[in-house]
């Protein structure tokens, strides 16, 4: 880039000198450099991208000597500007001079080094600087203006006066730059660990996150990271419910072909901003947390995402959640207060609340919920986790929704064929179990828990829910704090044992057991029943019952043991649904009934990887993976894809051969790693029986060392 620009000196007559043009030969944004001290290296090596509140260094060469107009030099200035229209009014265009003095409150420019033909300038960006895309001009005599070039500003956790500052290097290691992930998923009994690639640093992650953010008009906000949160967070609910960006549909790519893999946020994000692809379903739509976290990551706000277990959803404020099941014990439609999710994922991101009172700073949840009146961009909430623990409603209306979500408490009824209801006697469950993350540095399952909660029966827990009760008493909602209780005359006790998880198409042991305390022979009909869920408490389909008439004599423990097996049900479970094991025994003179039920994973065959801990950049690092046929049919159409970060340039797939029951797949691999740190390998099978069969294996990658 070349030009010359005139710059006058004032003569003593009064008139205007002209000295000699002031002829810049180019200017280097040393995008490598700045990209390296800003932690965004990973993001690219020619495109400047800094981190606000921190100096950047650029140079200008000179085509000329630089002497023959230093006094001329002193009327340049500097112009950062962002924005459709910038504007010094609403913060989106800054002029500064090139001084020998900073501001680090402001932009300023300052040069650090000079010689005959070049300047070395170090610009500070203020810590309160609004994000996003801006162009880097020259102005002299505050009129003519040349563009010296661009740079994408974002957050900075690592600069202690940004609001999103974490001051922690391994946290902002695992919440900022790791793009490696684990969800968890299946059961608070059986979690298991999903493989997750956040991508936050692919090649078109940053601009199609401040894409998404150009829908907002108010860019003088976005140095609020509060706001750009609850922005992205409403639009990117939007964008999973519809299409609310005018692209055209075009012919699925090859890319888009893979999005029912789930395994990764940016061809989702790519699919949802272009149109193409396939749509992600509501049966998929846990994964809007994991997409939340990339684009919040990618801009500089620190993000994880958090599942709870047996979490209550939709319950409108009410700490209550009703369950119906008809008398044969099985789950009979939906309560008008909510259901029980088995699992639901959220994003928590980290930032200072000062527009909240004191003690509220740290993590916040993103609860996106329905647009009222339209109105899209207001359509999420940001509510601090404290809030939610001290069950302080005040701040925000959502935080009583996310209280219940972790501390309602389910009520189940029977449904009898006159059309009446009743109360049973059941083991209310404790809800809002294992709240779980990834551990910082490493593939653990971090449970937090107590961020949300007080400990179940303590001193602080019953104080909390009396203050909650109190509040909602004094604004006429009452209803839903205290769950009913069922007095039993003559008491009858069921407990019911089960697997955490039962292996696809194999056998597990289950056992009733049926106390009667009572000095009276008692008649009984147990009903136990399995049916089909899905991750979010939604019936999928009735798989097995079976009713017994029983005989309990006076002081009688009585312990029914059976097999629960895939051959038992009239149809296999859908994909990715769990089985709902119910028990219910009703009291045949009294009609009182008392109630069990468990949630069970199904696990898939197991798939093995064994490859070293340690591997050496750019040696070849050999894998081998193993799967065991433990299935009563042969697994056909065998394809196994591997993939990984810094391991392989592209994803690999292979086609096997079938297996026979029984029998063990067996196949090696070698890989060569191309970044040094911990790398994840991620390897996937399909065949005839199942889809996403997933397993993963970390490597830390090392420098070579070189002889001297």
């Amino acid at each position: 880039m070349e030009w010359e620009m005139l710059v006058g000196a004032g003569g003593d007559d009064g008139g205007v000198a002209m000295e000699p043009a002031l002829s810049i030969k180019s200017c280097d944004l040393q995008a490598a450099r700045n990209n390296e001290e800003h932690h965004t290296k990973a993001l690219s090596s020619k495109r400047l991208f800094l981190r606000r509140g921190q100096s950047f260094t650029i140079v200008l060469h000179f085509h000329v000597p630089v002497h023959k107009f230093l006094l001329a030099l002193k009327k340049v200035a500097l112009i950062a500007q962002t924005g459709e229209q910038p504007s010094t009014t609403n913060r989106t265009q800054a002029i500064f001079p090139i001084s020998s003095l900073g501001d680090r409150k402001g932009w300023s420019a300052v040069v650090e080094e000079r010689d005959v033909q070049s300047w070395t300038i170090s610009v500070t960006t203020p810590v309160d600087a609004i994000i996003g895309h801006y162009s880097l001009l020259l102005q002299v005599l505050g009129k003519k203006q040349r563009l010296l070039g661009q740079f994408t500003l974002l957050f900075n956790p690592w600069e202690r006066g940004d609001a999103v500052f974490l001051g922690n290097e391994a946290q902002c290691g695992e919440y900022l730059l790791t793009q490696n992930g684990l969800i968890y998923v299946g059961t608070a009994d059986c979690i298991q660990a999903e493989s997750w690639d956040f991508g936050q640093f692919e090649r078109d992650v940053v601009d199609l996150s401040l894409r998404l953010l150009s829908l907002d008009k108010q860019v003088e906000k976005w140095s609020q990271p509060a706001h750009v949160a609850r922005v992205l967070g409403a639009l990117l609910h939007a964008l999973k419910e519809k299409n609310v960006l005018s692209a055209p549909q075009t012919q699925a790519t090859q890319e888009g072909a893979l999005l029912n893999k789930r395994r990764g946020s940016a061809p989702i994000l790519r699919q949802w901003l272009t149109g193409h692809g396939r749509p992600v379903y509501d049966s998929q739509a846990w994964v809007l947390a994991a997409v939340a976290c990339t684009v919040l990551r990618c801009l500089g706000i620190p993000a994880r995402v958090v599942t709870t277990f047996t979490s209550a959803q939709g319950t409108g404020g009410d700490l209550l959640v009703d369950e119906y099941y008809n008398e044969e014990g099985l789950q009979n439609g939906e309560g008008q207060r909510g259901r029980i999710w088995i699992f639901q994922t959220s994003t928590e991101c980290w930032m200072r609340r000062p527009a909240l009172p004191q003690g509220y700073d740290g993590w916040q949840i993103l609860y996106p919920r329905a647009p009222n009146g339209g109105r899209v961009l207001e359509s999420c909430d940001l509510v601090p986790v404290r809030a939610v623990k001290e069950g302080r409603l005040g701040l925000t209306p959502a935080v009583l929704d996310i209280f219940a979500a972790v501390n309602a408490s389910c009520v189940v009824w029977k449904c009898c064929e006159d059309g009446t209801l009743e109360l049973t006697d059941s083991n209310t469950k404790y809800v809002g179990n294992n709240i779980s993350t990834k551990g910082v540095g490493s593939d653990r399952c971090e449970d937090i828990t107590q961020n949300y909660k007080y400990p179940e029966g303590s001193h602080q827990e019953k104080e909390v829910l009396e203050r909650v009760w109190k509040e909602r008493m004094e604004h006429g909602k009452d209803n839903g704090i205290h769950p009913p209780s069922l007095e039993m005359a003559d008491p009858l006790y069921l407990f019911l044992e089960a697997p955490s998880s039962l292996p696809l198409r194999g056998d597990a042991q289950l056992s009733v057991t049926l106390v009667n305390p009572s000095n009276q022979e008692k008649a009984v009909q147990l009903a136990i029943g399995v049916q089909a869920v899905s991750y979010d408490g939604v019936l999928a389909a009735e798989l097995w019952r079976e009713k017994l008439p029983l005989t309990l004599s006076a002081n009688l423990v009585k312990r029914i043991t059976t097999s629960l097996s895939f051959s038992c049900f009239e149809q296999n479970p859908p994909e990715n649904s769990f089985l709902r094991l119910t028990a219910m025994a009703v009291h045949t003179e009294s009609r009182l009934s008392c109630f069990a039920q468990e949630d069970i994973a199904i696990c898939r065959p197991h798939l093995a990887i064994e490859m070293p801990e340690k591997a050496v950049q750019y040696q070849p690092l050999t894998a081998s993976v193993s799967i065991r046929n433990s299935l009563d049919a042969p697994l056909k159409d065998c394809v196994i894809s591997i993939r990984g970060r810094g391991l392989i340039y592209r994803e690999r797939t292979y086609r096997l051969s079938s297996v026979r029951p029984g029998d063990t797949l067996y196949t090696q691999f070698q890989v060569i790693p191309t970044h040094t740190g911990l790398q994840r390998l991620t390897v996937e099978m399909d065949c005839n029986m199942f889809q996403n069969l997933t397993n993963y294996r970390s490597v830390t990658v090392v420098a070579p060392e070189f002889s001297a």
